[in-house]
Formats: structure tokens, C-alpha cells, sequence
């Protein structure tokens, strides 16, 4: 099921000398952290992007035509993975076959780069199937946002892949969005992440507001994703050090003294006190809930992240919103938590 003429395992397998030479000569620089840092190839005009689903199923198979569509749109062409539309439970298949499509992608040397067509969950319960040395011998883009957290984190942990935090395939693939997605992964540039400026016809700016909680400017490695996910890998051998960090966090659905138990969990884990900055994006449907007293979200925040004393700010255009960055997990940037921005300190492609 491919627009490509689909390569089968065994011409995969037969072609793995010349993509692990190529790999070899792949640059290899090095983390603040320690860490081996592989950069991924840009995407150009006419490059392959394998189309996996990790995590929760595809229910609508009309769905998966739309981000072919998106494909062909950004002139690139695809190739599914072979389960990709598997379903097992609340799964999108069993995690043998979805940790399969994810170690297939990166040993077919056909495909340049790979694309998560949705969230859901399950990735954690795949950490341990995946193939880390393919990861490290064959790097690639690979890009997604919520549940793909998982993968994103643990590929840089583990092989020192730099990933992408930025849309699914499933996405709204707006012309903000788009232009970020552009920028970083084709056009190779350093960016300066900034939420958008619109005031409509109001005096003031009413949307995308950047709400600093502790002004100031941090340079660290940009680690980050989901809340919920991240704080599930807590205890597990797929997290990378976080001394020095600049972790950037986004949520949806949660309640906010879920939201506050998650940010209890990452300091009493000894993770916050190491932090060099936070970045807090869209916490989406994350209402107080019912009862009288509860804290606000604001509220929580700033208990929670002012009391670190290192620069931080809410707002930024991550997490289940049509706007979105595409942020490079694992590159050098530098946070202003008065102004909202995130600046690259080199590309994150070569």
C-alpha cells in the first residue's frame, strides 16, 4: 500500500550495507548533556514519508486519505506502514506489529522520514520493542505530538536522534503550522518560535497570550511533550538527564489537580530542581471541575513552577490546538519568558 512502489523486507534487508555507510557518514555532534546527538536529513521536494500509527487506531479510514492528501500537498510521497490500519482494542494493533511498522521505517532505505498519522495511546508499552541501534544507524525525521511523546523522547534518550514535537498527520495543517513544519524541516533554519500577534478588530490581544510566570532568559537542551506521557516514563531507562533542560510541557482533558499531581510528581522525582527553564503550552479542557475551592490552573502554575527560580512562561503554541510549532527535541535553544520566544541555536536538520 504505497504511492512508491513499496520496497518488501527483503530488499530492505539486502540494502542495509549502503544505508548503514551512509550513516556512518552521517555528522555526529554532541549534547550539552553527554548525549550523542545525530541530526536527521532535511525533507526535499519528492522525499518518502513513512505513515505509521504507534498508538491508538485509525477509525475512519477516510482520515488516512486526507493525510496523503497533506502529503501530496507538501510535495512529498508516502508509504504505509504495514499495520497501519490495524486495530486491537483501544490499540492500533498489538505492540509487537506497532513497534514493527516504527523499526521498519527506519531500516527501509527508502523512506526519508516518518510521520505518526494520530495520537491515542500505547506508545510507552512499546519503548522496549523498539530498535534503538536502527534508530542510531539509519536517522531519520521522525515527527508527531501527544502520545508520540513516547517515541520522540525515548529516540533521543536511548539513540540520540533528534526528533520532532509537531503535528500528526491527522493535524490541522494550517498556514501557521505549515510554516513552521517548513522552516525547521525543509528549509533547514535555525527559528525563532513566537505565538502569532493577531488582535482582530479588538485594541488589545485577546488570543495566544504569552503569560510570563518567572521573567528572565535560559539556554538548555529542548526536551519535552505531553505531561501526562512524560510523567508515565518516570522510573524508566527512556528519559534523558534533565540537568540543564529546557522542558517544554503541554496537556488535554486533564483536571487541574491532575495537572498539579503530574507537576508534584516531576519536582519530588528530583526532575524540576535540574530544569535551566519551562516552557508551558495549551493545557486544553483543563477545567477546575466541580466543588468549591479549587485552584485555577494559573494558580497551580505558578505554585508549582515560580517556586524553581528559573525563567518561565506560559502559553506557547504546543499541544491539542490548530496553531503549532514543530520543535526540535534535543537542539540547543534559548528561552525569553518575557517576551515568549524560542530561539534555535542552529538548525535541527542537516
Amino acid at each position: 500500500m504505497t504511492n512508491t512502489g513499496s520496497m518488501t523486507r527483503r530488499g530492505a534487508l539486502q540494502s542495509l550495507g549502503g544505508a548503514t555507510l551512509a550513516a556512518m557518514l552521517t555528522p555526529v555532534l554532541r549534547a550539552e548533556n553527554g548525549t550523542a546527538l545525530l541530526k536527521p536529513r532535511r525533507l526535499s521536494p519528492g522525499a518518502t514519508v513513512g505513515l505509521i500509527n504507534p498508538a491508538g487506531p485509525t477509525y475512519i479510514r477516510s482520515e488516512v486519505t486526507m493525510v496523503t492528501e497533506v502529503l501530496a500537498a507538501l510535495d512529498l510521497r508516502w508509504k504505509f506502514g504495514e499495520h497501519v490500519f490495524d486495530r486491537h482494542g483501544f490499540l492500533a494493533g498489538t505492540d509487537a506489529h506497532r513497534a514493527e511498522d516504527v523499526n521498519a521505517m527506519f531500516l527501509d532505505p527508502g523512506v526519508d522520514a516518518i510521520l505518526a498519522v494520530r495520537g491515542g495511546w500505547g506508545c510507552n508499552r512499546i519503548l522496549p520493542l523498539i530498535d534503538y541501534d536502527a534508530v542510531r544507524a539509519h536517522p531519520k525525521i521522525i515527527v508527531g505530538y501527544s502520545d508520540i511523546t513516547s517515541l520522540l523522547v525515548a529516540m533521543f534518550a536511548r539513540s540520540g536522534l533528534v526528533t520532532f514535537h509537531g503535528p500528526v498527520g491527522t493535524s490541522t495543517w494550517n498556514e501557521f503550522s505549515t510554516s513552521y513544519f517548513r522552516r525547521v524541516l525543509f528549509d533547514a533554519q535555525a527559528v525563532t518560535f513566537e505565538n502569532p500577534s493577531h488582535r482582530g478588530d479588538n485594541l488589545i490581544q485577546t488570543r495566544d497570550r504569552v503569560e510570563t510566570v518567572t521573567p528572565g532568559t535560559a539556554r538548555g537542551i529542548l526536551v519535552g511533550g505531553n505531561l501526562s506521557v512524560l510523567t508515565a516514563m518516570i522510573g524508566s531507562p527512556y528519559l534523558p538527564p534533565w540537568k540543564g533542560v529546557i522542558l517544554f510541557l503541554e496537556d488535554d482533558g486533564e483536571a487541574v489537580y491532575r495537572v498539579d499531581r503530574m507537576l508534584t510528581q516531576l519536582r519530588i522525582a528530583g526532575i524540576s530542581e535540574q530544569l535551566a527553564g519551562v516552557i508551558i503550552g495549551k493545557c486544553t479542557n483543563c477545567g477546575p471541575g466541580e466543588g468549591f475551592g479549587s485552584l485555577t490552573l494559573e494558580e497551580v502554575l505558578h505554585e508549582q513552577i515560580a517556586s524553581l527560580g528559573v525563567p518561565a512562561y506560559a502559553g506557547a503554541m504546543v499541544g491539542h490546538i490548530e496553531n503549532k510549532f514543530t520543535l526540535p527535541v534535543g537542539i540547543e535553544v534559548e528561552m525569553d519568558a518575557g517576551t515568549g520566544k524560542i530561539v534555535m541555536q542552529e538548525p535541527a536538520v542537516l
